[in-house]
Formats: structure tokens, sequence, C-alpha cells
């Protein structure tokens, strides 16, 4: 018996990292830090402030994205500063709004993962 050369990638796992991508953004408290650090540079205390969020939520939150490779911290003194690895995220957030725009937020309505009302987005 012959082992091939290159063990064949089916197209369902050469997708697996885009699913990924794309769940680390699937959180609402997720999402919000990314559009936060959009802005620039944060500390936790400013994302719990702005989130409404506790320390350890929003902590637990970065820690995901820091591992996703989305954000990184900048240590200054005893404080963290927390920003955006990558402006292509930037991108993906305005092409993300574009095609809510363009479907009427009809993904709201979707009986799998919608959110049961048309209109509703956080910032």
């Amino acid at each position: 018996m012959t082992m091939p050369d290159a063990v064949a990638v089916s197209p369902r796992q050469e997708l697996m990292p885009a699913a990924a991508l794309f769940h680390s953004l699937s959180d609402p408290t997720r999402l919000a830090i990314v559009q936060h650090l959009a802005r620039g540079e944060a500390r936790v205390v400013d994302l719990t402030e702005r989130l409404g969020s506790a320390q350890s939520t929003v902590s637990a939150h970065l820690a995901c994205l820091r591992d996703c490779g989305l954000v990184m911290g900048r240590p200054e003194g005893r404080q963290m500063f927390y920003s955006l690895t990558r402006p292509e995220l930037l991108d993906l957030l305005a092409a993300a709004e574009r095609l809510l725009g363009a479907t009427g937020s009809a993904v709201a309505l979707c009986p799998n993962f919608g959110t049961g009302t048309v209109g509703v987005r956080g910032e």
C-alpha cells in the first residue's frame, strides 16, 4: 500500500481558518471591543467603562482576541494599552456594515443566528 505524497485537504478544511476568524468576531462583546479599538488604543478600564461590562469579562474577551492574533497589548508602566494588530480588520468591519446595509439587516431575522428584530446592532 502506498501513501500519497500530499494529503488532500477538503474544501471544508480549507475554510476552517476563515470560520475561526468569523467565530472570534461572533460574540457581541468581542465585536464591540474591536469596534472601540478601531478608534485607537484603550486600556481594560476604558473598555469596561465603555461597554458596561465587568473587568474579568473584558479581559477574557481581550485574551480571546489576542490569542486569535487580532489584538495586541502594549505595556506602559503598570498599564496595558490594547490595539488592533491588523488594519485589514477595519476593512472587514466596513465590508460587514455595507453588507448589513445592503441586506436591510435581514441577517437579524435569521432563525439560527439572528437577533429576532431588524435594526438592532450594538456599537
